[in-house]
């Protein structure tokens, strides 16, 4: 790393994957302050600051001795984030699925003076990444299908599932229409539907439509790849419950509250996996060839603490992209996709090389 191009780092939101991404960029050789608003005791790794994000005066006193900030909190705060970190200077990132807030983050690239690279997760993110680097082996791809699922290894109950993410991002992915690029053509399908079903390692899992998983790739590769979606992965039935819920029993309407239900009907497990199958088809040397990265990541032990799947897979992924730009191998300024970002320098950071290592 070199500590002249982006060497601190303010990471605000300490969850589980906060703190995680915090603990990694600290091992990776980052300065790292952490922020939340509540008081917590210093991190045996980086200090920690009691402070109100929703204050732009708090918030402008966080970042403003900062190279770069993490965003590690509900998509809701990411807009106000970027805002002061635009006015800064400061390069910006965070793990947003929310379409609207990418949006407004990339008209703020625009005149940027520093890197805004949102979307830095899992889905969006990381399976970006995989998916892109397929597409580029091929002289001419067709489609591209990615699916990503995280589950609890040891599923109970109909629903088959816990809440190891954020209950607001998980009932915005579930109710936002989805972009897809269908027979060339770009469009919006409505979420929970396209039901298919797909298996990894052995485990059978449906996959259906869910927002915000392809990011920015229907710019990327509109006119280039004649299908391309996303899709969440659960275990069977889970679907088809969660129609009913939000639908039939109209908790659309109250998402806030039907947030709370979930959360306290399945509570985070730390016995998790995250499931991942990108497939992409084209044609090389004119041969029609399907490549294909089917993975399940399970917990890990970072440092002397045990990491879910979902925290690493996440924390660890937007803490390769900071390295990355440190590192001056993606641009200094303006708006990152991460179907840009090459798939062999991101597994070469010091963080990047877990995704290798796990199975």
């Amino acid at each position: 790393m070199d500590p002249d191009r982006l060497g601190t780092v303010a990471v605000l939101g300490l969850g589980k994957i906060g703190q995680l991404a915090a603990r990694l960029l600290c091992d990776a050789g980052f300065d790292v302050v952490g922020h939340d608003v509540r008081p917590r005791p210093r991190s045996e790794a980086f200090p920690v600051r009691a402070t109100d994000v929703t204050d732009p005066d708090s918030l402008t006193a966080a970042l403003a001795d900062r190279h770069a900030v993490l965003s590690c909190l509900p998509y809701s705060f990411n807009i106000g984030v970027a805002d002061v970190a635009h006015r800064l200077g400061t390069h910006y990132f965070d793990l947003t699925e929310d379409v609207a807030t990418t949006q407004h983050i990339r008209t703020l690239a625009d005149t940027s003076s520093a890197v805004m690279a949102p979307q830095c997760g899992l889905a969006p993110g990381f399976v970006g990444i995989v998916a892109a680097s397929q597409a580029e082996s091929f002289d001419r791809c067709r489609s591209i299908r990615m699916r990503v699922g995280a589950l609890p290894e040891h599923p109970t109950g109909l629903l088959g599932y816990a809440f190891n993410w954020s209950p607001e991002g998980v009932v915005n992915e579930y109710l936002n229409d989805c972009e897809v690029i269908e027979e060339g053509v770009r469009k919006w399908v409505s979420p929970m539907e396209w039901k298919e079903t797909v298996h990894v390692g052995g485990t059978r899992l449906e996959a259906f439509t869910t927002s915000g998983g392809l990011g920015t790739m229907c710019d990327t590769y509109l006119g280039r790849v004649e299908n391309l979606d996303y899709k969440t992965l659960r275990y069977p039935g889970h679907m088809d419950l969660m129609n009913f819920f939000f639908h039939e029993l109209l908790m659309r309407e109250r998402k806030e509250l039907a947030g709370e239900i979930l959360t306290n009907a399945k509570p985070p497990v730390d016995d998790d996996a995250v499931y991942i199958h990108v497939s992409s088809e084209g044609w090389i040397d004119e041969q029609l060839t399907r490549l294909e990265f089917v993975r399940t990541f399970r917990p890990i032990t970072v440092g002397t603490e045990r990491a879910t799947a979902i925290a690493w897979t996440t924390a660890g992924s937007v803490a390769s992209v900071i390295e990355m730009v440190s590192n001056g191998l993606l641009p200094e300024r303006g708006f990152v996709k991460q179907e840009e970002i090459p798939f062999d320098a991101f597994t070469a950071t010091t963080t990047g090389r877990l995704f290798g290592k796990a199975r």
